[in-house]
């Protein structure tokens, strides 16, 4: 068995990560309910006896006695993590893995990136290490942050150069959320552009998710609430919910139902991982067959039913639907339109009492809608877990690398050449030591040169499927 470590960087990460945290140790408890240690928990998750002193020893099987994230918590202001820390996980995070400054970036990637990212080098180094030494067979590193603010998107990614150079062969899977177009943070085009150019060179794999697709998905259920179409299948502890169990009006974007969305994003990534199933997906297996070239390693997620655990209680879709729905707009993470794009490669992570005849069935009922690139007609790579989410009998998430993202990069450019034109707020990048104007036009060009490249993936959409010849084996 294989073990991940997450990394959760700024206060999106933060948030995000913890929803993720909390969701699986649900997930966990619901399956193994005599609380015994097993390969499944040991995952992502370490058994420590809290009565030795010191680190406390690792107790590889029997009985939970105390069981520790393996995770780093990073964040240049202190709030988040301490109200992490004050609330019903504290215990399930080590003291010892969190890396807090009081000042924050201020919105500043220069500031994420060069100032701290070189002050607290040393110290991430060494959390990472220790992470890393806990584990039997590390595969993966996940980092989680967002690309708009300081510390996420500067500190977030410095972070993968370093793990890039002390763990090469480790997988780096990054789920980054991206700003909407209306984001309160005038400098994030800058700060999500320059994290752009990081996460081309250094990242194996990026999930991409943007704030305006999961507030319009919020937006929906609270819909659907409201309108009374459910009657009373909304929980009263639900996330949706206030904790009075009147529905909340929000006069801000609501954020705990955001981050939940994201968490079961990662949950569903990672099933295969935790769980048994007739056909278990390994994390490297999504890089390896889901990233034909190291540039375009950006992965657009759908997840089928997006109100998961604790949300509402929406009657459980038919199973065809589910995938039907897996390709559909409303469902994707990221404002994107695969189905009118160009796939590359598709991914369908399945959880539930599902057979592989029930994912064949629907991947032949699906494949004449869907263009895929000429060379990579049979791009599928399926997966079956046999243990569904809390709450459902079933759940799908795919992951498609399709030229859909391409606009999402467009937008975000446009943004950036609007602020940049202008040379705005650029005094206060440049103030910052190490950082110079030519950094912003390498940015800009690396993003530029990703987008030439979807570009000239789409340009081959109308072109026929070439007729291999095959090769004729002499009887």
């Amino acid at each position: 068995m294989t073990q991940s470590v997450v990394v959760q960087v700024g206060q999106c990460g933060n948030q995000i990560g913890c929803c993720f945290w909390d969701l699986a140790l649900r997930e966990h408890a619901a399956v193994n309910q005599k609380g015994i240690y097993d390969e499944a928990i040991s995952s992502f998750f370490r058994n420590v006896d809290t009565r030795v002193v010191g680190d406390g020893g690792s107790i590889s099987k029997g009985k939970i006695c105390s069981l520790k994230a393996r995770a780093v918590l990073i964040d240049m202001e202190e709030g988040v993590v301490n109200e992490i820390l004050q609330g019903p996980l504290r215990d399930v995070f080590d003291s010892k893995q969190l890396i807090t400054d009081i000042s924050g970036s201020g919105n500043n990637w220069a500031v994420g990136h060069k100032v701290f990212g070189h002050l607290y080098q040393e110290q991430i180094l060494e959390k990472l290490r220790k992470s890393a030494e806990h584990c039997d067979c590390l595969q993966c590193f996940f980092v989680i942050h967002s690309m708009g603010g300081g510390t996420g998107s500067g500190l977030g990614t410095f972070l993968l150069k370093v793990l890039e150079d002390e763990f090469p062969e480790v997988y780096r899977f990054v789920t980054s959320i991206y700003p909407s177009g209306e984001d309160d943070v005038i400098t994030s085009p800058y700060n999500s552009i320059l994290a752009m150019k990081e996460l081309n060179e250094h990242a194996d794999c990026v999930l991409p998710v943007d704030n305006q697709s999961l507030f319009d998905i919020i937006s929906k259920i609270d819909l659907m609430v409201n309108s009374g179409k459910l009657g009373t299948t909304v929980k009263p502890k639900s996330l949706v919910t206030s904790s009075a169990g009147a529905f909340k009006k929000r006069q801000e974007k609501p954020f705990d139902a955001m981050n939940n969305i994201v968490a079961n994003l990662l949950l569903n990534l990672t099933s295969s991982a935790r769980f048994e199933g007739s056909l278990n997906m390994d994390l490297n297996e999504i890089s390896m067959n889901l990233v034909p070239f190291p540039q375009l390693h950006y992965l657009v997620s759908s997840l089928t039913p997006l109100y998961t655990l604790a949300d509402v209680n929406i009657p459980p879709r038919r199973l065809d639907q589910m995938f039907s729905d897996a390709f559909s707009k409303d469902h994707q993470l990221i404002q994107a339109d695969p189905k009118h794009s160009l796939y590359l490669a598709c991914a369908l992570m399945v959880r539930g009492n599902v057979q592989i005849s029930d994912l064949r069935r629907n991947i032949e009922r699906l494949k004449p809608s869907l263009q895929f690139v000429s060379w990579n007609q049979e791009g599928w790579k399926t997966s079956l877990c046999s243990v569904p989410p809390v709450g459902h009998c079933h759940s799908l998430l795919a992951l498609a690398n399709n030229t859909c993202v391409k606009p999402t990069f467009m937008d975000l450019r446009e943004r950036f050449t609007r602020l940049y034109k202008k040379k705005a707020h650029l005094h206060h990048y440049l103030q910052i030591e190490g950082m110079e104007e030519s950094c912003f036009s390498e940015a800009l060009s690396s993003l530029s040169a990703l987008i030439q490249e979807y570009s000239q993936l789409d340009a081959t959409k109308s072109m026929p499927v070439e007729d291999l010849p095959r090769l004729s084996v002499a009887v």
